[in-house]
């Protein structure tokens, strides 16, 4: 997907870029892969793979959620990495307020770079475990949306990321293939932590670059105070039917 077919797949979407706009993803890639030659940011670096696999892939979001092009929600990326979906997400919609969390430094001020140079605002950059954060009052239960592109499990995931939504909010996981599994492992899990899945729908990337699905679920009551436990926990010990 060359910057031009990225475009026109967006405006299809009813998503029309400005000259600003197309600059911060052109100056987006550029730090990505400078970046990268010197610190382990992502497998993917040839521009068209990154326009699709990375840009247009954490603008899927946009399709489904009007909100997140027109509103001004406080959204909170978990395990974002080299930013992804959130960074995306906020160039085409400046309104939006963004708190990244990543575990690793290095990650974190790859992000302060970018956001200086991309020229964002109300983007809140923090280093540290989902599970540790997720009992901050600073961040617990303050978010209009949560979303993670991570690899976990959908079990694991929601541990770490509904949490931080709001009761009202929701937590949108993105996920590519073995969704319907991983969902119906991880019902149990989305119950007891004060969600539900309100919808859940897939979209083929462009070029044959595969199938993403994306699981929303809706906050509907508070997460109980002990979770999430501590870190690493999720992982060794899902939250599963016994």
């Amino acid at each position: 997907m060359t910057p031009e077919e990225f475009y026109k797949a967006l405006a299809e979407k009813g998503i029309e870029l400005n000259d600003t706009q197309k600059g911060q993803f052109e100056t987006y890639f550029s730090e990505l892969v400078e970046t990268n030659k010197v610190m382990n940011l992502t497998s993917i670096t040839e521009k068209d793979q990154v326009y699709l696999k990375h840009f247009y892939d954490s603008l899927i979001l946009d399709f489904f959620d009007d909100q997140l092009i027109h509103g001004s929600l406080s959204i909170c990326d978990v395990g974002s990495g080299a930013g992804f979906p959130s960074i995306p997400l906020k160039i085409i919609n400046p309104d939006l307020q963004v708190t990244i969390i990543d575990s690793l430094n290095k990650r974190i001020n790859f992000l302060k770079g970018l956001v200086e140079k991309l020229d964002l605002d109300n983007v809140d950059l923090v280093h540290g475990r989902a599970e540790e954060l997720g009992q901050n009052k600073q961040y617990r239960e303050k978010f209009d949306l949560v979303t993670a592109r991570a690899v976990a499990s959908m079990t694991v995931l929601t541990e770490l990321c509904l949490p931080f939504a709001q009761k009202g909010g929701q937590f949108i996981a993105m996920k590519a293939d073995k969704a319907d599994a991983e969902l119906q492992e991880a019902k149990y899990a989305i119950g007891l932590l004060g969600g539900k899945v309100s919808q859940q729908e897939s979209f083929e990337l462009p070029n044959e670059a595969g199938l993403r699905n994306l699981i929303f679920v809706s906050k509907t009551k508070e997460t109980p105070k002990k979770y999430p436990r501590k870190p690493g926990t999720p992982s060794r010990k899902p939250l599963v039917k016994k």
